[in-house]
C-alpha cells in the first residue's frame, strides 16, 4: 500500500469514479472544501469499458471493469501529471466481489508501471489508514447532508421530468440546485437542520413551479445492483431510454442503501454476536438516516404531484414478508423490499438492473420474483442484466418488450373497469395479458446473457 501524505493532501489530484452522478458533484464540492484536490471522472464509452478488460480479468463484475475502467482510462489519458495523481474508491466491504476493487487497480497499476500511484480506500470497514487522508466529523454531516440532497433531485428530476412542457426546463433546475449547494458547501453552510429543511423547500417548490402537462404515462421501477442501478454508464442510459418510450420511472435513494447497510450490523449481531459497539454505531447510523429521509417524506406533503419514498421501516417490513434478512449478500433483502415498495407506489412494472454473473444479485433478485408475483399478481418485473460484451440493443429491446407487456396490463384494467357490470353478470375477464408476462419470465431463467 502506498501511503497517501499530508503533503500528497496539498499537491496531487485524486480522482473518483462516477458512482452516483446527481450525488457525485455534491461529494465533489465537500472534498474540495476541506482542502483535497478532487475530481470526480465522468469518461464513459467503449474506449473506458475496453481500458478496464484490458487491466482486469474479463471475468471480473461488470462494475469493476466500468469504474476501475474510468480511473485507468484517465490516468492513460494525458490529462492528468500521473505524478501527482491518486485514486479514491468508496466500498461498503463485506463479502461482495466490490471488497476486491482495490487490490485490482493496484495489480493494474504495476501493469502500466504506474504502482507509485496511491489507492486511497473509504470503506465502511476502515481497514487502511492514510496519514494525509481523513475523514473528518464535518465531512460526514455534509456527506450525510448531500445524500438527502441527492436524493431529493433524483426524486424530483425523475417525477417532473416526463412531464415538463418546455423541454430541459428540469435539467437546468437540477444544474442549478447542483451549484447552488455546491457553493453552500465551499462556504462551509448547508448541513445544519435548519438548512437542510429549507433547501429541501425550496427544491420542492422551484420543482412545482415547472410548466407540467397532464399525461397517463407507464410507470416504472428501477431496482438492483446499486452501481448498475444509478451509473447512466453503466445501465446503458437507462433513465433517457426509459423516457423516449414515454415512461415515468422511480429509483429509490441511495439512503435507503445506507441504512440497509446499516441495519444489516444489527442482523449480525443477532445471528453471529460481535461487538456491542458496533451494534450501537449501526443503529445510530440509522436513526441519523431514517431522519434525513423523514426531511423528504415531510416536505413532499404538500405537493400531490410527487411521490415521496415510504419510510425505510416500511421497507423492512416488505421484505420481511419475502426473505430472511440473513440473506444479506450485495443488495440481499433490500432488492425484494424496494419491488414491494415500488409497487406499493403505485409503479407495477420493475426492472432489475443487474450485472451478469452477480450472484447475490441473480440469486436475491431472480429468486424472490416468484413470491412478489404471488404477492403482487398485476406486478411485471423483468431482470436485465449488463455486462461489458452485451449489445445495447438486446437489452433495450428486452425492455420495450416489458414495457408492451405493462401498456397491455394497463388497457386490460381499463377494460376491466369498464366490464365490471359485465363480470358480475357472469361473464369472464382476458387474463391473457398475466400469463403471457409469466411466460416471459419463465423463460428469461433460461437465457445465458440477457
Amino acid at each position: 500500500m502506498i501511503d497517501f501524505t499530508k503533503q500528497m493532501k496539498e499537491e496531487y489530484t485524486i480522482l473518483c469514479p462516477d458512482i452516483f452522478p446527481t450525488h457525485m458533484a455534491l461529494f465533489e464540492s465537500i472534498f474540495r472544501m476541506n482542502g483535497y484536490k478532487f475530481e470526480v471522472v465522468r469518461d464513459e464509452g467503449k474506449a473506458v469499458i475496453d481500458t478496464g478488460l484490458k487491466y482486469l480479468h474479463n471475468d471480473m463484475c461488470y462494475p469493476a471493469i466500468c469504474s476501475c475502467g474510468q480511473l485507468l482510462y484517465a490516468l492513460e489519458s494525458g490529462r492528468y501529471d500521473v505524478n501527482k495523481t491518486a485514486l479514491i474508491f468508496f466500498q461498503t466491504g463485506g463479502g461482495c466481489r466490490a471488497s476486491n476493487y482495490i487490490f485490482l487497480l493496484r495489480k493494474a497499476l504495476k501493469e502500466m508501471d504506474l504502482g507509485f500511484v496511491p489507492v486511497i480506500s473509504v470503506s465502511f470497514s476502515g481497514l487502511e489508514k492514510y496519514s494525509g487522508f481523513k475523514i473528518t466529523l464535518k465531512m460526514l454531516k455534509a456527506g450525510f447532508s448531500s445524500l438527502v440532497y441527492g436524493d431529493m433531485l433524483l426524486l424530483l428530476k425523475n417525477q417532473t421530468a416526463p412531464y415538463e412542457i418546455n423541454k430541459g426546463d428540469t435539467e437546468k433546475t437540477v444544474n442549478k440546485w447542483i451549484g447552488e449547494l455546491s457553493a453552500q458547501f465551499s462556504r462551509g453552510k448547508g448541513s445544519s437542520k435548519k438548512s437542510i429543511r429549507k433547501n429541501l423547500a425550496d427544491m420542492a417548490a422551484d420543482f412545482h413551479n415547472i410548466p407540467r402537462e397532464k399525461k397517463d404515462l407507464v410507470k416504472v421501477g428501477i431496482v438492483g445492483e446499486i452501481y448498475v442501478k444509478y451509473s447512466s454508464f453503466a445501465n446503458r442510459g437507462l433513465e433517457k431510454f426509459l423516457a423516449s418510450q414515454g415512461c415515468e420511472y422511480m429509483i429509490p435513494g441511495v439512503t435507503g442503501f445506507l441504512q440497509y447497510c446499516a441495519a444489516n450490523v444489527e442482523t449480525d449481531h443477532c445471528y453471529y454476536g460481535g461487538s456491542f459497539l458496533k451494534l450501537k454505531i449501526g443503529a445510530l447510523a440509522e436513526k441519523i438516516l431514517a431522519k434525513y429521509e423523514e426531511y423528504i417524506i415531510k416536505t413532499l406533503k404538500p405537493y400531490p404531484e410527487f411521490v415521496a419514498p415510504s419510510p425505510f421501516e416500511k421497507v423492512k417490513e416488505f421484505a420481511d414478508t419475502i426473505i430472511d434478512r440473513g440473506v444479506k449478500m450485495g443488495e440481499g433483502w433490500l432488492l425484494p423490499g424496494e419491488i414491494a415498495e415500488l409497487i406499493e407506489k403505485g409503479y407495477p412494472n420493475v426492472i432489475c438492473a443487474q450485472p451478469f454473473g452477480c450472484l447475490p444479485n441473480h440469486i436475491v433478485g431472480k429468486g424472490t420474483i416468484r413470491k412478489l408475483r404471488e404477492l403482487y399478481p398485476d406486478a411485471n418485473i423483468f431482470p436485465v442484466d449488463y455486462d461489458a460484451g452485451a449489445s445495447a440493443v438486446n437489452q433495450e429491446n428486452r425492455i420495450k418488450l416489458m414495457l408492451s407487456i405493462a401498456r397491455d396490463n394497463k388497457s386490460a384494467r381499463a377494460g376491466h373497469a369498464e366490464t365490471d357490470g359485465r363480470t358480475e353478470r357472469g361473464e369472464t375477464t382476458d387474463n391473457a395479458t398475466a400469463e403471457a408476462a409469466a411466460t416471459v419470465f419463465e423463460n428469461n431463467d433460461n437465457e445465458d446473457n440477457l
